[in-house]
């Protein structure tokens, strides 16, 4: 599957593959004319296009609590199309959403967006304080009124990255991956919730031994990001806001597209993704079970280093 992010969906989303469509604060891609989210554009949107589920996006790992900008220089007539927004105009997403403003509102949205799409409707978060989680929990094991609840949770680990966040925010905003979610998994495991909802997790989490560590506490999907745009040769440059990316991968410069050359650069994302599951598969196997899915914490110990090992 795809997720889209929350830029919109754009024409280069249907090639192929099934979409997880992202919807940020901006609403880009089902947002009216004053930037207003609009159900009827959003269950437009996921009619005409192989759409499986609508995310939420709260808030990410790399700037949890901050709005993002987009330089109208960036904003080409491509990209203008996609998001809904003016051509050449600075595009700012908002640090939070206007479409709800507390655990209610956002249930009563989420429910409102499943019956009107029939698409399964979860959240993106990173984890701080945990105030918001115990109030979600209680508001979804509520026997009180009808059973409102998100169908999938992301939990997006402070390592997540981007290139258009402040160092402090990405280098200590939002807690590691493996504290955040254990701290959220745990509350919706006490709520009894864990067999209703659906566990994704992202941050570096690409990687054999992350990934195992991920699904070994209970992540039932995990996002990968960084890992594939490595493959298809970003150098972390750190240019990406500059419109300037070197290898073409984060850029509207069509001199320097040039460089990302899909014949080539395709395969080798395959070739990843292949060699992922591969060794994934090996491991479990080495731990016992024919899927990585069915490995559990009792499996995995944390070192530090060579000195000592945490269950």
């Amino acid at each position: 599957m795809h997720n889209t992010g929350e830029g919109g969906l754009s024409p280069h989303h249907r090639q192929g593959g099934d979409l997880i469509f992202q919807v940020g604060t901006g609403y880009f891609g089902c947002r009216d004319e004053k930037g207003r989210l609009s159900i009827p554009m959003l269950v437009e949107l996921t009619q005409a296009n192989p759409v499986r589920a609508i995310e939420i996006k709260l808030s990410q790992g790399a700037k949890p609590g901050l709005g993002g900008v987009l330089p109208g220089a960036k904003v080409t007539k491509e990209i203008a199309d996609i998001r809904g927004v003016p051509q050449g105009e600075t595009v700012v997403s908002p640090s939070r959403h206007t479409a709800f403003h507390d655990i209610d509102s956002m249930l009563d949205l989420v429910e409102t967006i499943a019956e009107r799409t029939g698409l399964p409707v979860g959240i993106k978060s990173a984890v701080g304080e945990m105030g918001f989680w115990q109030q979600l929990t209680a508001a979804m094991s509520s026997v009180d009124g009808p059973r409102r609840g998100v169908d999938f949770v992301t939990i997006d680990g402070g390592e997540g990255g981007t290139g258009a966040a402040p160092l402090i925010f990405s280098d200590h905003v939002a807690l590691p991956f493996r504290v955040g979610f254990a701290r959220v998994y745990s509350l919706f495991a006490r709520a009894g919730l864990t067999d209703d909802v659906t566990f994704i997790g992202s941050g570096k989490l690409g990687l054999p031994d992350t990934a195992m560590v991920a699904l070994a506490l209970g992540v039932d999907v995990i996002h990968v990001g960084r890992e594939a745009m490595l493959a298809i040769g970003c150098i972390q440059a750190q240019k990406c806001h500059t419109d300037k990316c070197p290898t073409g991968v984060a850029t509207q410069n069509q001199w320097l597209e040039r460089g990302l050359v899909p014949e080539t650069k395709a395969p080798r994302v395959a070739s990843y993704i292949n060699t992922l599951r591969r060794d994934l598969l090996k491991v479990s196997e080495a731990c016992g079970e024919w899927h990585p899915g069915l490995v559990d914490a009792d499996q995995i110990e944390l070192l530090d280093v060579n000195r000592n090992a945490v269950p």
